[in-house]
């Protein structure tokens, strides 16, 4: 079999066999496929596209490239939630700790955040000594015992996703379809999780920014997961605006403990209970979706929640203490306002607009490696479909440095007032 005559038979738009797609992850584990027909075949998909049946191969064959978790020294079914990636977006946090409060195992897999979107664990080390990087072990244990834990993929876990993603960074083609889902469920399959509910954005902020594409990936993501033996299926959620009122890294620790003590914003919520009413629902712990609804919210109501959450923090070293004081975490010296230059309301607020704003205050990275400023970020005032008077403060700018003209010159080009406003929805579509 040569890597060349694979190419060829993608380019002209055939379907490889799994004994093909077999050879050429082999190939890129081990080193005896060179980068540039690797490229090459990465290129040929991305125009190409691939077949259910290839897309489930390439995802089974990338996650079989390393370990996979066994987690049945676990009791019960274990259920976790993915985001392709926002601003704002801190779902992750207070859901996994009511669906855990629930009675439902979240052993969840987190990411880093990387140019406008944020990223789960970044947050999480905002509190102090918290540890994302725990054992194997020390993981399964957690989670038999606490029903939680969010960690980082360990290097074993489909490595040949780290190979293949690299390239598709240079190379222009990392929108593609049957590449992202592969890389996505790849790692998802190798952790071990028996169902999984995946938070598809949509919008200005979102990796897929109109609804067609974001319902053909989020096809294409449960399809490879029923087809690996999961329970699987997704939401798309809106991404046109950022999601609660916090962005940056303390931030949004903040915003999600505050959520568990019953005071979060509305939006935040409502995607929460929507989330986690399928996880529950996915859990075996409800029979409808408004039963599994009332359960999440009495965890918040009884604080077992937010106990849910402590028990966490503690278990992987972070101090519990900024649960209720907040001041433990990183913040920046300056708060600086953001005054409307006229009166109306708010029409437009680009999400990855604002992602980038909080970005350059040094709240994201521009590349993998970049140190972050946990405690700079913005603190949102007014959202879409709100009211503001000339002078009134739009939002407030949490940063080390007074002097950011550039950044509030950003963030006014992205920010419209009108006469009316249309407020986006929250949740576009189910997909089971």
């Amino acid at each position: 079999m040569r890597m060349v005559d694979i190419i060829d038979k993608k380019r002209n738009g055939k379907e490889l066999t799994d004994d093909e797609i077999n050879f050429f992850i082999d190939g890129v584990v081990n080193g005896s496929i060179p980068d540039y027909q690797t490229s090459a075949l990465l290129m040929s998909i991305y125009f190409r596209d691939m077949s259910d049946h290839e897309r489930t191969a390439l995802t089974m064959k990338m996650m079989q490239s390393g370990e996979r978790l066994d987690l049945s020294d676990i009791p019960g079914i274990k259920v976790d939630k993915h985001s392709t990636g926002g601003v704002g977006d801190k779902v992750s946090i207070p859901l996994a700790a009511m669906v855990a409060a629930v009675g439902i195992p979240v052993p969840m897999i987190s990411g880093r955040g990387l140019g406008h979107t944020g990223g789960t664990l970044d947050k999480l080390e905002s509190i102090p000594g918290f540890k994302v990087e725990i054992s194997k072990d020390a993981f399964i244990k957690q989670v038999a015992k606490e029903k939680l834990a969010i960690i980082g993929a360990t290097g074993d876990i489909a490595p040949a996703d780290k190979k293949i993603y690299a390239l598709r960074d240079v190379t222009d083609t990392v929108d593609s379809i049957p590449l992202i889902a592969s890389s996505i469920m790849s790692k998802k399959i190798a952790s071990g999780t028996d169902a999984l509910v995946i938070d598809v954005k949509t919008g200005a902020g979102a990796f897929m920014k109109t609804l067609e594409d974001s319902t053909n990936l989020a096809k294409a993501l449960v399809a490879i997961g029923k087809g690996a033996g999961m329970q699987c299926m997704a939401v798309i959620s809106d991404m046109n605006q950022p999601l609660g009122n916090k962005i940056g890294n303390t931030l949004e620790i903040e915003e999600s403990i505050d959520l568990l003590k019953g005071k979060g914003p509305e939006d935040l919520k409502a995607l929460i209970l929507t989330l986690g009413s399928y996880m529950v629902l996915l859990g075996g712990k409800a029979n409808s979706f408004e039963d599994a609804k009332r359960m999440l919210e009495k965890t918040i109501e009884s604080s077992e929640a937010l106990d849910r959450f402590r028990a966490m923090v503690d278990s992987q070293g972070g101090d519990a203490r900024v649960i209720d004081n907040y001041r433990l975490m990183p913040h920046a010296p300056f708060r600086l306002e953001l005054p409307a230059k006229k009166s109306g309301k708010v029409s437009k607020l680009s999400a990855d607009e604002i992602g980038i704003a909080s970005m350059m205050l040094g709240g994201g990275r521009q590349k993998a490696g970049d140190s972050l400023d946990y405690g700079v970020g913005i603190e949102l005032h007014k959202k879409m479909g709100d009211t503001v008077q000339k002078g009134e403060s739009l939002m407030t700018i949490h940063s080390n440095n007074e002097h950011i003209e550039e950044v509030k010159q950003l963030i006014y080009q992205n920010i419209e007032i009108s006469a009316e406003a249309t407020i986006p929805k929250m949740i576009y579509k189910i997909i089971k």
